[in-house]
């Protein structure tokens, strides 16, 4: 990947540790004491750490389901993933309330595994799949996911805390409540070693069998790597949608569709994105803070749209 990419995004890391409602003395950090430096390592820090996580791990997924499904406007975010994700986490509430983060995200990834594989299930079975059909599907699909969800929350008394809870928002992370987003390092790892097979997957079930490849085993690996990934980011961080859609379709409108060229790439993109989004978000209403989940989900929705209409063309 080219210098200016990396600077690029060593500059908004840098200015993502810069921005905050407290403004810190920068002199103090020498001493490795005080509050400025309990602000960097306790605040700042993990904040970023937990921001290129998610952004690298949602593009990483996106890309993954677009090639099991061989469209290129399905993420977890028009695939159901991320209501089925809410939904278990809901339950493990509701049901097991004392099995702690583990066993919520354990729930989690069940819901979003098996609504994938659903998903995946009813595209296969349609006729005619053209471009905006696929993720129209989608979206259909996860509204009903998110209506239960809600329902469910509703009966339990539990509907507005859900509300402000599963909304994507780093302003609560801190040192000791994001570190399971580091289970998203050995998912990128994963995809990185398996890009040639994803990419063969994206030619169709029959060209990837004529290849000598196991298309199920290869496409079950995929729904299981989106799945950890999604569960992850919605217990740490909450739903933040659109990532794994924006940054591979802009990816592959300039590299082209190689994932052992372009994975890298979509992942430095989908960290760089969450933030740009996260740095807008706080210095939009300065000092308060507009939660990430609104900021990414205007921006993709917004070119979301516009890749749907230049589809259409």
């Amino acid at each position: 990947m080219r210098l200016r990419w990396w600077l690029g995004f060593a500059l908004l890391c840098l200015a993502s540790l810069l921005v905050g409602a407290r403004q810190m003395a920068w002199p103090q950090l020498w001493s490795f004491s005080g509050d400025a430096w309990l602000t960097l390592t306790a605040s700042r820090l993990p904040r970023l750490a937990a921001l290129v996580l998610t952004g690298a791990g949602l593009a990483v997924c996106g890309v993954i389901l677009q090639h099991i499904v061989r469209n290129k406007f399905v993420e977890p975010g028009t695939s159901g993933g991320l209501d089925a994700a809410k939904l278990g986490i809901l339950i493990a509430i509701t049901l097991v309330p004392s099995a702690g983060a583990p066993g919520r995200m354990a729930l989690a990834l069940l819901f979003c595994f098996a609504s994938s594989l659903l998903y995946v299930a009813i595209i296969a079975r349609i006729r005619f799949k053209n471009t905006v059909l696929v993720p129209v599907i989608g979206l259909m699909y996860g509204s009903v996911l998110s209506a239960v969800a809600e329902f469910y929350a509703y009966r339990n008394n539990i509907l507005q805390s859900m509300q402000g809870w599963l909304l994507g928002d780093f302003s609560r992370i801190v040192q000791g409540h994001y570190e399971m987003l580091y289970i998203i390092l050995p998912v990128v790892a994963l995809a990185y070693l398996y890009a040639q097979r994803f990419t063969v997957l994206g030619m169709g079930e029959e060209m990837a069998t004529s290849l000598g490849m196991g298309y199920a085993a290869t496409a079950t690996l995929g729904l299981v790597l989106v799945a950890v990934t999604v569960s992850a980011t919605v217990i740490a961080v909450g739903a933040i949608p659109f990532v794994g859609l924006v940054v591979p379709q802009l990816v592959a409108l300039y590299k082209g569709d190689h994932l052992a060229r372009t994975l890298p790439l979509v992942a430095l993109g989908g960290a760089s994105l969450l933030l740009v989004c996260d740095i807008a978000g706080r210095l939009l209403i300065y000092p308060f803070e507009v939660p990430i989940g609104l900021t990414a989900g205007a921006l993709g929705g917004v070119v979301f749209l516009v890749l749907i209409l230049r589809g259409r063309r």
